[in-house]
């Protein structure tokens, strides 16, 4: 594994791999989520890539910026266990300017669900991601299904832009009990980790409704909202198409429930695909 931080170095190695170059970028505190992610693009690549970069434009005044958990050396030992190929460790004054050009999210769908409880959220996602596509040029980029709307703008700026890389969706990995993995998990103490399975909960309860026969969304919602009782605070339970576009019934094969929800001065997400 070769582990570089200048822009210049990335790209000359970049241009020696011949064949399939698998990429999975992320923002650090590695977990087994995320070598869930790079395992598949060991498999299924001739090379891999990974970057951890903790991007500055994606976060909101008074987010977690400064506080986001940074491991270096661990995230480092992992991915040459891992036996990847290249660790891009980019600096924020090398891949910005003063007055950068811009990529925007949709106007509707980029300003729903996480979009309104983050405005600009996903601008910030989506100037980085498409910097980062074009220093690694993948064939393949793997991204983990728990951050759905996020995999969604980014499959739609794929398409929207031709980009010739395929987007990878991979699985939600959970713990033992049940609560998906999260670099930010690491701020939960025991008992919010116990309360933060609400989320879970709420999902694993409304899946039951739906099995049961129930497909109407509102309802469904409701069975997720009285499940999330438990969190310090609920920001949305919803039902939509895997397009994001809002549902009155359950279509299965075609619905993510989404759940987000506060606990402590934690912020989760979770959500299963029907």
């Amino acid at each position: 594994m070769q582990k570089v931080y200048e822009i210049a170095q990335l790209q000359a190695l970049r241009e020696k791999m011949q064949g399939s170059v698998g990429f999975v970028p992320t923002m650090g505190a590695l977990h087994a989520g995320h070598l869930s992610l790079i395992r598949r693009a060991r498999e299924e690549n001739d090379h891999v890539i990974v970057s951890i970069f903790v991007n500055p434009t994606q976060f909101l005044e008074g987010e977690d910026f400064e506080s986001y958990p940074r491991k270096e050396e661990a995230d480092s030992e992992i991915c040459r266990r891992a036996g990847i190929d290249l660790l891009f460790f980019p600096h924020a004054e090398a891949l910005y300017e003063k007055d950068e050009l811009r990529i925007l999210a949709p106007a509707i769908r980029g300003y729903i669900l996480e979009g309104e409880k983050r405005p600009g959220h996903f601008d910030g996602v989506l100037q980085v991601v498409m910097k980062l596509f074009n220093l690694t040029r993948p064939t393949r980029a793997y991204f983990g299904k728990k951050d759905a709307q996020q995999l969604a703008l980014i499959s739609q700026m794929v398409r929207n832009y031709f980009l010739p890389t395929e987007i990878v969706a991979c699985e939600i990995v959970r713990d033992e009990k049940g609560l998906a993995l999260s670099s930010r998990n690491a701020y939960l103490s025991d008992e919010e980790k116990q309360r933060a399975l609400a989320l879970s909960r709420a999902l694993r309860l409304a899946s039951e409704r739906i099995g049961a026969g129930e497909r109407d969304a509102r309802k469904i919602e409701a069975v997720m909202e009285e499940a999330l009782s438990e969190t310090d605070k609920i920001d949305y339970a919803v039902a939509v198409r895997r397009d994001f576009q809002a549902i009155d019934e359950i279509e299965i094969g075609n619905t993510i429930l989404l759940v987000a929800a506060w606990v402590g001065k934690t912020r989760l997400i979770d959500n299963l695909w029907l």
